[in-house]
């Protein structure tokens, strides 16, 4: 009856437009894996958060799993190693999937729709540390911020993609057919920033994929500050 209740919640929750700012996304990364049977509910509850405006929702599909039957077709070791950085950022000893990680800072198991909603909510009350701007011409995107708090802030652009099917033919999720959202293809810190000056920054993209620029406490820490072009 709790799990009935919770994805009642959660769904409620991701329907309900006043519940974030649109000024103010929350970014929410989940650490999954193909091969791992705990995480389809997880992935599921991200695709409804990717429909979101004011979510940016991050699918990291890890590569530690692929022993164990089915290699996942987008696992890369980079977000294996981002997912490890948050492990030792908190002085945890273990990763494992499916994990989210809200606003760069709290970790949660996530399949746990309650939760999820819980954290969401919490982080959409809170007013990002920087308002970032992007603008697109041709395959140069420009990132500008203004100065706010003095810090070190990493500069990261990402792109994913939005929609991805797949066939799992071997391992603990053998015969189904997942449908995986914003499934991320690059995480690139582009320059350090000390919050203390305009941000302004260009960097090439190609292809039509979104683009997405998340500024970051270096460690990695809390996320001050995103946003995304479709």
């Amino acid at each position: 009856m709790r799990l009935i209740f919770a994805a009642i919640s959660i769904f409620s929750f991701l329907q309900t437009p006043q519940v974030m700012a649109q000024n103010n996304p929350v970014v929410v990364e989940l650490f999954t894996s193909q091969g791992c049977s705990a995480c389809p509910p997880a992935d599921e509850i991200l695709r409804n958060l990717a429909t979101r405006d004011n979510v940016i929702a991050l699918a990291l599909h890890v590569d530690y799993w692929d022993y164990i039957g089915w290699v996942d077709v987008f696992g890369r070791p980079e977000n294996t190693a981002r997912q490890q950085a948050y492990a030792r950022a908190t002085e945890a000893r273990t990763i494992y999937t499916p994990q989210m990680v809200v606003g760069g800072v709290d970790q949660l198991v996530g399949s746990r729709p309650m939760q999820v909603m819980d954290t969401l909510q919490a982080h959409a009350r809170l007013q990002s540390g920087f308002d970032v701007q992007l603008t697109r011409t041709g395959d140069i995107v420009t990132i500008t911020a203004n100065p706010g708090v003095p810090g070190t802030y990493d500069v990261q652009l990402v792109r994913y993609v939005p929609l991805q099917t797949v066939n799992i033919r071997h391992g603990e999720n053998a015969g189904n057919v997942m449908e995986y959202a914003n499934v991320v293809t690059s995480w690139e810190v582009l320059r350090q920033w000390d919050g203390t000056t305009p941000l302004e920054l260009r960097a090439r993209v190609e292809g039509a994929d979104p683009v997405v620029v998340i500024l970051q406490k270096t460690g990695p820490g809390a996320i001050v500050g995103a946003a995304r072009l479709r």
